[in-house]
């Protein structure tokens, strides 16, 4: 839904008159806005905005309503399925001058924060008061960001996702409105639940310009471990009996030999170049001790080796740091290839068979594609290494992608864990989905009936909709 020429222009001699230099049309800002992490082809906006405050974000969206002109938030560029890129081009909103972190509530675990500030930001303000924000996405990305995304990361296992942690948010509609999802109780049975409606939605229904998020307590003792195994099998089956147990692990992240390798090369380790499990343990000092011995033994049960303990601060910050790392690793596997990065997550009790399945497929093919996994939770990612000129070798990364996510949603999982929908997975959701799809369209037009907040994402288009392009529904693997 492409503007106009001259609604975009006239829309933009508006929004410079409210905001003056704070919206750009150059053209180095418009090719940073273009594009985020994702392998996803970028598309140029037609203007940059900073607004500074909730309400300038209003008479943004309210301008940019009243032209007919799309309008796209921006956080941090972090997204990995395409949600923050321009595809109709429009108004690119930067949200990161909206950066205060507004109010902590020691006694009530709870900090409510403008969108753009970071995670990272907000754990550097609480640590002082012994608390922390646990959910950890790797990159460092901004709260608003995280919300919109539904995001999750290497502490979901104990900790839960974006989902469970905010309370609520300020959202501004698509008519320039600006809302309050809830308040600071910690249970509420009033009305409908719009900030799980918002949570996830990629800026498709509204703009998240204020989030207020659960805070944790910086736990009394920390341990983490690196353990290797003679399988991936027996990695994959001793997180299976850890989950099962109920043990209280803060962190399993599963590497795959090739990530182990990529890993040594990048961050200049020396770990076993075998499927790795990668743990971290929470609590006081002994439950952390009982726990983590207890997952030794049920490692050393299916093939681990000795625990590589990291006690120090210092080791552990290596260590994750190194896991981290994983997105520079691979590129640095495969240099002048471009990393096509995708998520899926299945119950628990079929984590072994879909990534063995998985692997069997990449050992047939003649790609690249270190696994890495919170397999805590039974997602896990897959990064194809892959030349963008290369015709076969883009239709292979095609044919994989499309397994792993059919191969996924035949074992009652789910196209994407974490990274979300974006225009990367948007021809996936019907058969996820099937019929619930339309009730999301009937939301998506009663909340932004002209469609100008990030059209062209997460929704694909309805199936009588002309020369829509729907790819049909992924069949049944053979």
């Amino acid at each position: 839904m492409r503007a106009p020429p001259n609604a975009v222009d006239a829309a933009i001699a508006a929004l410079r008159a409210q905001l003056g230099d704070r919206v750009t049309t150059s053209d180095s800002e418009r090719d940073i806005h273009s594009h985020d992490e994702s392998w996803h082809r970028p598309h140029r906006p037609d203007a940059v905005a900073f607004p500074a405050s909730t309400e300038e974000v209003a008479q943004i969206v309210r301008t940019c309503a009243a032209h007919g002109v799309p309008v796209v938030a921006y956080g941090t560029g972090t997204a990995l399925e395409g949600g923050a890129i321009p595809e109709h081009g429009g108004v690119v909103v930067n949200l990161r001058r909206l950066d205060r972190i507004l109010r902590v509530s020691a006694d009530d675990l709870d900090a409510t924060v403008e969108a753009g500030v970071t995670h990272q930001t907000l754990n550097a303000r609480v640590r002082d008061l012994g608390l922390f924000f646990p959910i950890d996405p790797g990159a460092d990305a901004s709260l608003g960001g995280m919300a919109a995304t539904r995001a999750s990361g290497t502490n979901a296992v104990r900790y839960g996702t974006m989902r469970e942690n905010v309370l609520g948010l300020t959202v501004v509609l698509a008519d320039g409105r600006i809302v309050r999802t809830a308040g600071r109780a910690r249970k509420s049975s009033a009305g409908y639940d719009l900030t799980r409606l918002f949570v996830g939605s990629e800026g498709t229904l509204g703009i998240i310009t204020e989030v207020t998020v659960r805070l944790a307590g910086v736990p009394e003792a920390i341990a983490a471990a690196v353990c290797s195994f003679d399988s991936l099998a027996g990695a994959v089956d001793t997180v299976i009996r850890t989950i099962q147990l109920g043990v209280p692990v803060a962190r399993i992240e599963l590497l795959d030999d090739v990530q182990m390798d990529a890993v040594n090369r990048y961050s200049g380790l020396a770990y076993p170049v075998k499927d790795t499990l990668f743990l971290e343990f929470h609590g006081s000092p002994t439950s952390v001790r009982e726990d983590a011995e207890q997952v030794q033994q049920l490692a050393a049960e299916h093939g681990g080796a000795a625990f590589r303990w990291a006690d120090g601060h210092e080791e552990r910050r290596a260590l994750w740091a190194a896991r981290h790392d994983v997105a520079y690793a691979n590129k640095a596997l495969r240099p002048g290839c471009g990393l096509w990065a995708t998520d899926v997550c299945v119950p628990v009790s079929r984590l072994a068979e879909c990534i063995l399945e998985t692997k069997r497929d990449l050992r047939e093919s003649v790609l690249l594609a270190p696994l890495v996994g919170h397999v805590g939770d039974g997602n896990f990612h897959l990064a194809f290494l892959v030349r963008r000129d290369d015709p076969r070798e883009v239709a292979e990364a095609e044919r994989l992608h499309e397994r792993l996510v059919r191969r996924a949603l035949a074992m009652d999982g789910t196209c994407t864990g974490e990274h979300g929908i974006g225009t990367g997975k948007m021809r996936f959701l019907t058969a996820e989905f099937g019929e619930a799809v339309d009730v999301m369209r009937a939301i998506k037009r009663a909340l932004d009936p002209r469609g100008i907040l990030n059209p062209g994402k997460v929704l694909p288009p309805a199936p009588t909709s002309p020369g829509s392009g729907l790819v049909p529904p992924p069949r049944p693997l053979t």
